[in-house]
């Protein structure tokens, strides 16, 4: 065998287990110099990762950095590793980053130690698919989200999912660029929060006993209803959250925990019916759709009771958004409720809307107290907003554009973009049973959030 196919058989062989990567990973860095050197950085498993002492945060993204890419952790401080995390990017974003690949190495630089998370993140999901050594191009690449709030909701309360199982979710959105993880905690088919104060609340509001199977077809004719008779439980204890809460922190996400008002709580009617406005008798429900069933606005105990209930919220999770639903809430028992009718009239009210401002209002200020900020579902701007009140705009656009226009916070989520449980084909029939719609990835993430009718300042909000 002569040398120059010895050359090429190695060549081949080398070509074989050392993959080469490029940085064309989502979301997609803000910048992607390539070095017109040509040439590449080989990264093999059991190469070091080093950081600077004195900072535990960075020791921690250091350690993810090892886990995620086979690496050994070097001592804190100490010189001469072959992946550095590093601080001092110039920037007033703090979830910026800068990553440098070249003759010694890489080097991952953050404005903070979440930019320099998310750097590692963007350089794992470069090279997460191969096996091996891998070639990385020298390269300066560069990344600076546009959005401070990056979110993604996780509806546990229609059906629970488990805590190992919400680890893992965190950890796909940590790996995403997600910094927000919005909590769906209580429907009308399932209460999953533990409020110690109420015991029974989630023990008994968190069981459904059966499910309607698919959509509500027949569900009010119970000869031809179909229902899968497999209970539906399961609550998260406090010490649970807290546990998942310190989980996403160390990943850099903040979790906006909701419990739906006025509507949406027919679970928790069940266990206290005299909160509703006819009494009851209700029951967890085994269907899905929108109940004329809600809070009484009008009855004293009602805030009471979620006082008591968003009181023990804001000692689990310390974000400053907290999320009170407020979509999907019928007026129709309030205007014919006698409690209803006269807290009407002793606010000088005029429409029923206006009752769920004023419940609103009134847990904003409790909120406040605690150092909290109210966000709801753009049905808050039904009645009027509260002055402090952030809005999520799910029913398309313009209640997003209406808040803002008033200078009020706005997180876009109109269902024509940002519903990821719907079809994501057109054959329906060639997928899993789904709410409806159809929504192809490309049209997620074409998404602009900001439209273009606002003004450059309303777009700030």
């Amino acid at each position: 065998m002569n040398k120059r196919l010895l050359t090429l058989l190695f060549s081949a062989f080398c070509l074989s287990v050392c993959a080469e990567v490029n940085y064309q990973v989502i979301p997609l860095p803000q910048q992607i110099i390539l070095d017109k050197s040509g040439q590449f950085f080989t990264l093999s498993e059991g190469m070091t990762v080093g950081y600077p002492s004195g900072n535990p945060q960075m020791k921690r993204n250091a350690e993810f950095a090892a886990e995620y890419l086979n690496l050994s952790l070097l001592e804190a401080g100490k010189k001469g590793a072959d992946v550095n995390l590093t601080l001092g990017l110039k920037s007033s974003n703090p979830d910026d980053y800068a990553i440098n690949i070249g003759k010694k190495g890489i080097t991952i630089q953050g404005a903070s130690p979440s930019g320099v998370f998310y750097g590692i993140q963007t350089l794992r999901k470069s090279i997460m698919n191969e096996t091996g050594e891998v070639r990385l191009p020298y390269a300066w690449v560069s990344g600076s989200p546009r959005f401070g709030y990056r979110g993604t909701m996780l509806d546990c309360a229609r059906h629970f999912f488990p805590v190992p199982f919400i680890k893992k979710f965190i950890d796909i959105l940590a790996l995403h660029g997600i910094n927000r993880f919005h909590w769906h905690l209580t429907e009308d088919q399932g209460w999953r929060f533990e409020v110690k104060a109420l015991p029974e609340l989630a023990q008994k509001a968190s069981m459904r006993p059966r499910t309607v199977i698919g959509k509500n077809l027949y569900v009010n004719d119970p000869a031809v209803a179909l229902y899968d008779d497999t209970p539906e439980t399961g609550y998260y204890t406090q010490e649970e959250l807290r546990e998942v809460v310190r989980y996403a922190a160390e990943r850099y996400i903040t979790i906006v925990p909701e419990i739906d008002l006025p509507g949406h709580m027919i679970a928790a009617l069940s266990v206290y019916p005299e909160l509703g406005c006819t009494g009851g008798p209700y029951k967890v429900w085994e269907k899905w759709g929108i109940s004329d069933d809600v809070l009484c606005a009008g009855n004293p105990k009602t805030l009471e009771f979620l006082k008591t209930v968003y009181g023990e919220l804001c000692d689990i999770f310390p974000s400053t958004l907290i999320h009170i639903g407020g979509d999907e809430s019928p007026r129709t028992r309030w205007k014919t409720c006698p409690k209803c009718q006269a807290k009407m009239k002793e606010l000088g009210l005029t429409k029923e809307a206006e009752l769920q401002t004023y419940i609103n209002k009134e847990m904003e200020a409790f909120l406040a107290q605690r150092g909290r900020k109210i966000i709801g579902w753009d049905e808050t701007l039904e009645g009027g907003l509260s002055e402090n009140a952030a809005v999520m705009s799910w029913r398309g656009y313009n209640g997003g554009k209406a808040a803002a226009k008033l200078h009020h916070q706005v997180v876009m989520t109109p269902t024509d973009n940002c519903y990821i449980d719907y079809y994501q084909l057109k054959n329906q029939n060639a997928q899993p049973l789904a709410i409806g719609g159809y929504l192809p990835l490309s049209k997620v993430y074409s998404m602009e959030p900001v439209p273009a009718d606002l003004t450059a300042e309303e777009g700030r909000y």
